[in-house]
């Protein structure tokens, strides 16, 4: 079957994932979409193992494939990374996969195979020290430089979640070839109706990029009690005390979104943030929001939102004291923010994406018979 033929009659993707933070909600969410467009999807997990409600979630949609190998952030040099790509090219070949969408640039470094490559630029090591230290990585980090940098030239297209990721990336980089840009999307319907008096905010609060002290600083003077959920505790013993707030630690989609739901105000005072996915999903649900002063914030929700300056955290406190003691603005907000999540759905996700996998196999070699023996 040729690549033309392929790209025309529908395809099989495998499509590496994660179980923490937001790639793994992405993934689901962007392969149910490509499956009602006769993309057909089988993942690939790395780092730490779903929970027994993810792996359901991904046997739905496909096959899922778990690995006990790392992931690039996770380790502290290349040699760790030791049997990813071997991984990658095995299950490519037990699912006979027409192409492979790699959810972290770095992975696509060392294939060897003339299957189609997309690479996806979530978030990497060397923007974060750039977006969250204003600086390069430190020198034992520097192979996290190499790795990505060779992976988006092995990649035949490069896809980043918004502009403003995709211009600090060539700035961290240099050119990246074949880059595009598609927004994140969510299946999450909209909500409306009562809210309850409490700011809420979710992340992964161990990551330094997340800026959870700005916010549990922020949080002591306030009137409305601050509840946050995601873990304090990382994967390589970070730690982040939170004082001041109602930290509920991890929890499910399921509760998080349903926390987020009930919550008049929803804040994201990251530093760091290629797309903000949380984001999104309160603007789905009315809530009035403060964000970061970042690019990416600025790009996507410029004008539905209050904005404060991340490194300030009574710029914070004064945000959310505004929004506290102002129910007509919070209404007003909301419903910009819900009107402008319109533009950010799965479908369209999904169509941008499946129209560069089509892209990519028109004009890439399709695999041959030796690639599955």
């Amino acid at each position: 079957m040729t690549g033309v033929q392929t790209a025309c009659q529908g395809m099989k993707v495998l499509m590496t994932v994660d179980a923490v933070g937001g790639v793994w909600r992405y993934a689901m969410d962007l392969a149910a979409g490509l499956r009602i467009l006769g993309v057909e999807t089988a993942f690939i997990c790395f780092g730490s193992a779903p929970s027994a409600a993810q792996a359901a979630e991904a046997q739905q949609i496909g096959a899922l494939h778990v690995c006990d190998l790392p992931l690039d952030w996770m380790v502290d040099n290349e040699a760790a990374l030791h049997g990813v790509t071997g991984a990658i090219e095995h299950y490519a070949a037990v699912e006979r996969a027409d192409l492979i969408h790699l959810n972290l640039p770095s992975q696509a470094a060392r294939l060897r195979t003339n299957i189609p490559v997309v690479a996806v630029g979530h978030s990497c090591v060397c923007t974060w020290f750039k977006a969250v230290r204003d600086d390069h990585a430190p020198k034992n980090w520097q192979w996290h430089f190499e790795l990505n940098r060779q992976g988006f030239d092995r990649a035949d297209a490069v896809v980043m979640p918004s502009e403003s990721h995709a211009r600090l990336s060539t700035e961290v980089y240099g050119e990246i070839k074949g880059l595009r840009v598609v927004h994140n999307g969510t299946c999450l319907p909209e909500v409306s109706g009562q809210k309850e008096n409490y700011v809420f905010a979710a992340g992964r609060w161990w990551d330094d990029g997340k800026n959870g002290a700005a916010l549990d600083a922020a949080a002591g003077g306030l009137d409305w009690p601050v509840v946050m959920a995601g873990s304090n505790r990382g994967p390589n013993r970070q730690f982040l005390q939170l004082l001041n707030v109602d930290h509920r630690g991890e929890l499910d989609h399921s509760e998080t979104m349903a926390l987020m739901r009930q919550a008049a105000i929803v804040v994201s005072p990251s530093l760091y943030e290629p797309f903000g996915l949380a984001v999104l999903e309160a603007a789905r649900s009315a809530s009035a929001m403060v964000l970061a002063d970042i690019p990416t914030y600025r790009e996507l929700w410029s004008g539905t939102a209050l904005f404060a300056d991340p490194n300030s955290k009574e710029a914070f406190a004064a945000a959310i004291s505004r929004l506290v003691h102002d129910k007509e603005l919070r209404k007003r907000l909301g419903g910009l923010a819900q009107a402008r999540s319109r533009a950010f759905t799965v479908e369209a996700q999904a169509a941008s994406v499946r129209a560069i996998y089509r892209h990519v196999l028109s004009i890439v070699q399709a695999p041959t018979a030796m690639e599955y023996t």
